[in-house]
């Protein structure tokens, strides 16, 4: 069994060197706060509402997507509902998320080891940012990285290399990515690192397999027990 001392205590070594965690879904439970944020930017623009009852349509996608597809934008609409939807989400979405069961715990134990953590999510940086913030846990993590504003780094493929690149690591190291969704999964196969994937999300097991996923955890109790040799 690997081991590490901190603080003058011994402490079980992580498996990974680089863990990136998702946002939406694994950290934090929000899909209520953006669904009524979709809502509101729809009926700004006078547009019908999707069928959004099931999360897994919208929690995972590039919000971009998820207006164009999901919603039947066309481009033009798209970019006027990004805009409206950061207004709304400032006022309703953000203050909506709250952290899931022993997250707060498994980041504390992990921010005081050697391994490298970070948020890796398809939210752009700044709500990213401001969501980590009031949930009370940048302080956890070597790096927060969300999407590009621009568009230029918007899928989860994109956003894996980006991130262990900001934490000062390889894709080659030994990296994984823990999430909910077939997104999640799909950017850790086209990455060629291990993945995560956890049944308390949105997404679902069916899905997040066909993505080339075979191990799962239930809670952060199973998640900690796959983390630490």
């Amino acid at each position: 069994m690997n081991k590490y001392i901190v603080k003058g205590k011994l402490k079980v070594k992580p498996k990974y060197d680089y863990i990136l965690f998702d946002l939406d879904g694994t950290l934090s439970e929000s899909a209520p706060g953006i669904r009524k944020c979709i809502e509101l930017t729809l009926d700004k623009l006078q547009k019908p509402h999707p069928d959004l009852s099931d999360y897994s349509k919208f929690i995972g996608p590039p919000l971009a997507d998820t207006f164009s597809h999901l919603c039947g934008l066309s481009q033009e609409d798209t970019l006027k509902a990004l805009s409206i939807y950061q207004d709304f989400y400032k006022i309703h979405g953000l203050k909506a998320n709250k952290l899931y069961d022993g997250i707060e715990d498994l980041l504390r134990e992990l921010s005081e080891s050697n391994a490298k953590i970070a948020v890796c999510s398809s939210k752009q940086q700044k709500p990213a940012d401001d969501v980590c913030e009031l949930l009370g846990i940048t302080k956890y993590f070597d790096a927060v990285c969300g999407s590009a504003p621009d568009g230029s780094r918007k899928e989860k493929e994109d956003v894996i290399p980006y991130t262990v690149n900001v934490l000062g690591g390889k894709i080659t190291d030994k990296v994984v990515m823990i999430g909910d969704t077939k997104f999640d999964a799909k950017g850790a196969r086209l990455n060629n690192v291990d993945f995560i994937g956890v049944h308390y999300g949105y997404g679902t097991e069916e899905t997040m397999r066909a993505e080339g996923a075979t191990v799962f955890v239930n809670n952060t109790v199973e998640l900690r027990e796959r983390l630490f040799d």
